[in-house]
């Protein structure tokens, strides 16, 4: 399997592979998860329902976050908008996130400051939709800040993959 780099990103395999930081056995955080869809949407569809719509809780954790972290020198990030984006490119902004590539099956996007880059990867082949999550951190404030997060955004990136599964079921049904 080879390896692709685009713009300071490893893209694991093809260019259909999902895309990491770095290599798996070299990231702090890494997690995939994958769903089937009932029908064709681009990446760019599946951020926009996965982020749509009211969510007081994931709202309130952004808020504690961003409380806690900006005490030390963290830049405060507001959680997700839920405004639907119809298109994006290179150096686009999704919220908090730097569009880094996008192609009509990868959506890759950044957030990096002094103590950790994160990236994440949606990729849709053959109606599979992976969101991928790969963390490097710099220092002990990025070890530490992952400690809750890694398993908060396992369950949050798999609770929004149940929503979406739920919407587009229900398009699929109403056509």
């Amino acid at each position: 399997m080879g390896e692709e780099a685009t713009q300071g990103i490893m893209v694991q395999g093809t260019a259909s592979s999902t895309g990491t930081l770095k290599p798996i056995s070299e990231l702090d955080y890494y997690d995939h998860q994958s769903i089937l869809l009932p029908f064709a949407i681009t990446p760019l569809e599946a951020w926009n329902s996965a982020t749509a719509g009211p969510r007081p809780i994931l709202q309130l954790a952004f808020k504690i976050r961003d409380m806690i972290s900006s005490g030390f020198g963290v830049q405060r990030i507001g959680g997700f908008s839920g405004s639907k984006v119809e298109t994006v490119q290179v150096g686009d902004r999704l919220d908090f996130f730097l569009v880094e590539d996008v192609t009509l099956d990868r959506l890759i996007l950044t957030a990096r400051d002094r103590h950790l880059d994160v990236m994440i990867c949606l990729l849709i082949k053959e109606c599979i939709l992976s969101v991928t999550a790969s963390v490097v951190t710099h220092n002990a404030f990025g070890r530490v800040y992952m400690l809750p997060v890694g398993p908060v955004h396992r369950f949050i990136v798999k609770q929004d993959l149940e929503r979406l599964t739920r919407v587009l079921k229900r398009r699929a049904v109403s056509g």
